[in-house]
C-alpha cells in the first residue's frame, strides 16, 4: 500500500515473531534501481508482488507483469475482508490506513485469449532474439542475418511468420546470388531455421507474430484517478510456450530500452517490469544475451524503468544481472541438497548482515508471508535485512470473478479497437509471391513464345517443304507440260510433215492426173487434129 509517498511493504519481526517498530518501505525514487523477489514455491512470492504492483498502481506508475497462475487478475478486485482478518493483520503490522481495493487493470494476450491481443513483428524482434527463440546454432543464426540483411536491403517488410518463411526460401532459392557478398548459405542450414519455425507456430508464434505491433506507450498511461494501469500478461497458456513466452519478455526489455528517453533519477519510476519465472529466460542463454540483458538493465535505470525478477531461488539469475537489483524481498528457502543448502547460503550472503539473527538460519525458518527483506535507504545504500512479515494486499488475493474482468475489457475497448483484428498488409510474403508470380508469368510467356516460335518454325519449315514440293511439282509439271508441248510439237510437226508429204503426194498425184489429162487432151487434140489433116489432106487429095 502507498504511504506518504512509499511503497509500505512489510514490518520487521523480533525474534519471536512480534511486530517490531522498524517498517519496510520501498521509496519510489530508488525503485528503478531494480529488485528481486525470490522464495520457495507457496511461501508468497505473488502476495509480495502485488503489494509492491498496487503500491506502484497507487503512485500513478504503470507497471506490466506475467500472470502465469491465473490468480494475479485479482488485483483488478478489492479483497474479500468480511470477516476483517486482513485488515486486522494490516493493523498489526502498522498500517492501519488499509482498506480493500483494486487496480486499474488491462490484460493482455499472446495466444488469441479474451485480452487485448498482443504482437510484435518479426523485424521488431530481430534476428538475435530469433535466433534464441529458434535454438539456432552459430552457422544457423548467421544465415539469418543475411536474411534480414536482405530483407531490408529490397524493403520487403518481415511482419510474421510466413514473411520470415517465405524471406528464407527466397534466399535459398537465390543463394549463388547472395554467396559473394554474404557468404555462403547452404540448404541445410535454410531448412533447419524452417524446421525450428514449425516448433514456434506450435507454440503459437504464428499468432503473436504480425501486426498491429504493440505500441508500449500504451502500457504507459494512467486512469482518470491517476493511478497507474496494470498490465497483466495472460500467461497461462503462454508458460508451456516458454520459447515464446521468454523472448517477449527479452523484447519488451530492450525496447523499453532503445525507446526511451534518458530521464536520470526521477522522483518515481515512469514503468516498472516485473519478470515472473524468470528462470525461463536464463535457461541455456547464450553469452551474448546475458551480455545484453546486464547491460540493459545497468542502463535502463536512467530511462525510469524499474525491474523486478521473481523467481524460486537467487541462484536462477546470472550474477551478472542478480547485481544490479539492489531492492531483495527473500521468501524462505528449501535446502534438502547440497546444491540447495549452497543457494541458501547465498542469499543470505547477499544481504547486508543483521546481527539480531543469522540471515541463512532465517531463510530456512520463515514461513508463508515472511521474508528477509533489505530495500535501498534514502541515500540508495541497502538496508540492513530484516526478518519481516508482508502486508496483505488491498486487493483479492485469488483470481478476480469474470464479472470484474469482463468490466476491465469493456473498459479497454478502445485498445481492443486498435489492436482486436490482425492486418495483413503487402510484406516480404506478398512481394515474393508477386515475383514468383510474376516470374512464372513471364516464364508462361517465354514458354508460350518459345511455342510460337517454334509453331512458326516449324510452319515456316512446313510451308517451305510445301513450297520446295510445289515448286517440285510445278517444275514437274511444266517438264511433263515441256515434254507433252515437245511430243505435241514433234506430232505436230510429224503430222505435218505427213500432211506436206501427203499434200505433196496428192499434187504430185494431181500433177501427174493433170499431166494425164493434158497428155490426154493433147493426144486427143493431136489425134483430131491428125485426122482433121489427114481428112484435110485426103480430101484435097480427093478433089
Amino acid at each position: 500500500m502507498l504511504e506518504d509517498g512509499k511503497i509500505r511493504m512489510a514490518q520487521a519481526v523480533d525474534a519471536d515473531g512480534t511486530p517490531s517498530d522498524v517498517a519496510c518501505h520501498l521509496l519510489l525514487d530508488q525503485a528503478n534501481r531494480h529488485g528481486l523477489i525470490a522464495g520457495a514455491s507457496g511461501t508468497g512470492k505473488t502476495v509480495t508482488l502485488k503489494v509492491m504492483a498496487e503500491g506502484f498502481s497507487q503512485a500513478g506508475v504503470p507497471v506490466f507483469m506475467a500472470d502465469v497462475k491465473g490468480d494475479v487478475t485479482g488485483m483488478a478486485q478489492a479483497a474479500d475482508d468480511a470477516d476483517g482478518k486482513l485488515a486486522e493483520r494490516a493493523a498489526s503490522l502498522g498500517a492501519p490506513g488499509w482498506q480493500p481495493q483494486g487496480c486499474p487493470v488491462r490484460q493482455w494476450d499472446m495466444l488469441g485469449g479474451e485480452g487485448i491481443p498482443v504482437r510484435v513483428t518479426v523485424s521488431d524482434m530481430g534476428p538475435t532474439l530469433l535466433a534464441r527463440l529458434l535454438g539456432l546454432t552459430e552457422v544457423q543464426e548467421g544465415v539469418l542475418n543475411i536474411v534480414f540483411r536482405v530483407a531490408d536491403e529490397r524493403e520487403m517488410l518481415l511482419i510474421d511468420l510466413k514473411d520470415l518463411r517465405a524471406m528464407l526460401n527466397y534466399v535459398g532459392e537465390h543463394a549463388k546470388e547472395f554467396q559473394m557478398e554474404y557468404g555462403r548459405v547452404s540448404s541445410q542450414s535454410v531448412g533447419a531455421i524452417l524446421r525450428a519455425l514449425i516448433a514456434v507456430e506450435d507454440q503459437g508464434g504464428d499468432v503473436f507474430f504480425g501486426e498491429p505491433a504493440l505500441d508500449l506507450d500504451d502500457w504507459f498511461a494512467c486512469d482518470d484517478q491517476g493511478r497507474g494501469y496494470v498490465n497483466l500478461l495472460n500467461a497461462a497458456q503462454l508458460i508451456s510456450s516458454p520459447q515464446v513466452y521468454a523472448m517477449f519478455l527479452l523484447w519488451m526489455l530492450s525496447e523499453l530500452f532503445e525507446e526511451l528517453p534518458e530521464v536520470g533519477d526521477p522522483d518515481k519510476p515512469r514503468f516498472v517490469f516485473f519478470f515472473d519465472e524468470a528462470h525461463l529466460l536464463f535457461d541455456d542463454m547464450p553469452k551474448e544475451l546475458t551480455d545484453r540483458i546486464v547491460q540493459v538493465v545497468k542502463l535502463i535505470r536512467s530511462k525510469g524503468v524499474g525491474v523486478y525478477f521473481i523467481t524460486q531461488s537467487p541462484s536462477d539469475i546470472p550474477d551478472e544481472v542478480l547485481a544490479q537489483l539492489s531492492n531483495r524481498i527473500q521468501h524462505g528457502l528449501r535446502a534438502y541438497t547440497p546444491a540447495e543448502q549452497k543457494a541458501v547460503r547465498a542469499a543470505a550472503a547477499a544481504f547486508r548482515a543483521n546481527p539480531a539473527f543469522d540471515a541463512e538460519q532465517a531463510l530456512l525458518e520463515v514461513g508463508t508471508g515472511e521474508a528477509l527483506v533489505s530495500l535501498l535507504n534514502e541515500d540508495g545504500q541497502p538496508c540492513v535485512v530484516e526478518r519481516a512479515k508482508v502486508l496483505p494486499p488491498e486487493c483479492l488475493m485469488a483470481a478476480a470473478s469474470p464479472d470484474v474482468m469482463a468490466a476491465a475489457r469493456e473498459a479497454a475497448a478502445p485498445l481492443m479497437d486498435k489492436y482486436g483484428q490482425a492486418v495483413d498488409r503487402e510484406s516480404a510474403y506478398e512481394l515474393i509471391a508477386g515475383e514468383q508470380a510474376a516470374a512464372a508469368e513471364a516464364d508462361a510467356l517465354a514458354a508460350e513464345r518459345a511455342q510460337l516460335e517454334k509453331e512458326r518454325a516449324e510452319f515456316e519449315a512446313q510451308k517451305a517443304a510445301a513450297d520446295a514440293k510445289a515448286q517440285k511439282d510445278y517444275e514437274r509439271e511444266q517438264a511433263k507440260l515441256a515434254k507433252e508441248e515437245e511430243r505435241a510439237r514433234l506430232a505436230a510437226e510429224k503430222a505435218a510433215q505427213k500432211e506436206a508429204e501427203r499434200a505433196a503426194r496428192e499434187a504430185e498425184k494431181q500433177r501427174e492426173r493433170a499431166a494425164k489429162t493434158v497428155n490426154s487432151v493433147i493426144g486427143q487434140i493431136g489425134r483430131e487434129a491428125g485426122r482433121q489433116l489427114v481428112r484435110g489432106l485426103f480430101g484435097s487429095l480427093k478433089r
